[in-house]
């Protein structure tokens, strides 16, 4: 029962470090400079086309008179 116990240990351990070895990679690989990084957002701000105008809102309650009033002219 030990040999078990320490093939489950070695199996962990190259797990735990393979998974190590593929992090450090995607970080190198990811890595940007802050230069870079304030480029590619001032690019993506550059194409960004300006948000609409938002309707004006109605005055509260509105609705409910209007519903009121349409209600009124059916009765």
């Amino acid at each position: 029962m030990r040999v078990w116990k320490l093939l489950g240990v070695a199996g962990l351990a190259g797990v735990a470090a393979t998974g190590a070895v593929l992090a450090r990679q995607e970080r190198r690989r990811r890595a940007h400079t802050p230069e870079e990084i304030r480029a590619r957002l001032r690019e993506r701000h550059a194409a960004l086309e300006p948000a609409p105008e938002p309707a004006p809102a109605a005055a509260p309650g509105s609705e409910r008179r209007l519903w009121l009033r349409r209600a009124l002219r059916r009765g």
